[in-house]
């Protein structure tokens, strides 16, 4: 799955989405219409779009394992009532490797098509939407030190949020994933294995006969 974070496309996009909903301007005289995209605006785009390219390749990646995961989902439910018991297994088995064999086939050729036209769709927006200056403003922050470190810890604040997440929510959430577990077998007529009988304890060995 994605493993580099999209927020930095997501940013782009949202203010690229935000400028072009507020309030229009006041017309500007004909003569001061805006000219057409500048040789430096296009390098500065296709600049933006090449920093980009970890989360333009991970929503390539995700396009395709998506709908994968989909159909592995569809067919582990339809697999109990198509699938005999003796077969159930080995089918499962020969389904993830026909799933993992298109993933590992179609990611690499959908990653390649969108990091070609990622420059003519977004880029092209990004020339649209955004000045000059602001272009080189929004470059100035993805190449920011500060903002490359940000981007490289953010898998590890996820571990340690979920680490304390679940540390802080465990003793709630179990208790209840138990409850409902035994709900579904309950429903399903599933019958829990009988608590395993406490060992007998040993007899303690008698004590001699006093002389």
């Amino acid at each position: 799955m994605l493993k580099k974070s999209l927020l930095p496309l997501t940013l782009l996009l949202a203010m690229a989405s935000a400028q072009a909903q507020s309030p229009a301007a006041p017309a500007a005289p004909a003569t001061a219409a805006p000219a057409a995209s500048s040789a430096a605006k296009k390098d500065l785009a296709a600049r933006i779009i090449k920093l980009q390219q970890p989360a333009v390749e991970g929503l390539a990646r995700s396009l395709v394992e998506q709908p994968a995961a989909d159909l592995m989902e569809r067919a582990a439910l339809a697999l109990p009532q198509r699938v005999a018991p003796d077969k159930r297994e080995s089918t499962a088995r020969d389904i993830q490797a026909d799933v993992k064999k298109f993933v590992d086939d179609t990611v690499p050729l959908v990653r390649e098509r969108a990091i070609k036209v990622a420059p003519l769709s977004a880029g092209a927006l990004l020339e649209e939407k955004f000045t000059e200056d602001e272009l080189r403003q929004v470059v100035t922050v993805l190449e920011s030190p500060a903002f490359v470190k940000f981007q490289q810890i953010g898998p590890e604040m996820k571990n340690v949020l979920v680490e304390k997440l679940l540390a802080d929510t465990r003793g709630t959430v179990e208790p209840r994933l138990r409850a409902l577990e035994q709900s579904i077998s309950k429903r399903l007529g599933i019958e829990e294995p009988a608590a395993a009988t406490a060992p007998a304890k040993s007899a303690k060995p008698a004590k001699p006969a006093s002389k």
